[in-house]
């Protein structure tokens, strides 16, 4: 039987009767979406692998000591670990980080239009990349919104009741977000071409 085709409560209960296997199918499942999650919340790639490998940790120690209760909703607990974790470490890191590059240097400072004699290829790379460093300084409840619905693929159901608001704040909080994204970008004057 082909394992990766097995639900996620599936493939906990193989985990929990001692199939080791099955915990790498789920952690393979959700890796990238979660750590994209809480990459953009840390903005630090080192920190986000700590806290990826901490949710994990809590996840294995939850699910070993018969407390797991989560049936059908194991990537909306994780992504709810993932974010006790990261409050947690901004709670112990109280100063605002500020998103900045290897020499000490404010990335906004770098934020340029792409040649428009470059390949589209190329573009849409620095585009991405561009749109990525503006999600960075929406206010934390756009961000997270405009995080767990385009990048971890959350209903706004699920995000109301991962963030603890109603469905019509989540779907305020995205208004907004989008609305600031959209006013960065032309202050930026970065343009999608797609």
């Amino acid at each position: 039987m082909r394992k990766s085709i097995l639900s996620d409560e599936q493939l906990v209960k193989l985990y929990i009767n001692g199939d080791e296997d099955s915990l790498r199918i789920i952690i393979n499942r959700y890796q990238s979406r979660l750590f994209t999650y809480i990459y953009y919340l840390v903005k630090d790639k080192s920190i986000a692998e700590d806290i990826f490998q901490d949710a994990f940790l809590k996840v294995i120690t939850t699910i070993k000591n018969g407390r797991y209760n989560e049936e059908g909703k194991f990537f909306q607990w994780v992504v709810r670990i993932s974010r006790n974790l990261v409050i947690d470490h901004f709670r112990r890191n109280t100063k605002n980080p500020v998103v900045t590059d290897t020499a000490g240097n404010e990335i906004l400072s770098y934020l340029r239009i792409p040649e428009t004699n470059r390949e589209d290829e190329i573009i849409e790379n620095e585009v991405q990349i561009i749109l990525k460093k503006l999600i960075n300084h929406l206010p934390h409840e756009q961000r997270e919104v405009l995080i767990l619905r385009h990048y971890a693929n959350l209903s706004f159901k699920e995000i109301s009741e991962l963030t603890k608001v109603s469905i019509n704040t989540s779907l305020g909080r995205m208004r907004y977000a989008l609305i600031n994204l959209r006013k960065l970008m032309e202050l930026y004057k970065v343009e999608l071409n797609y």
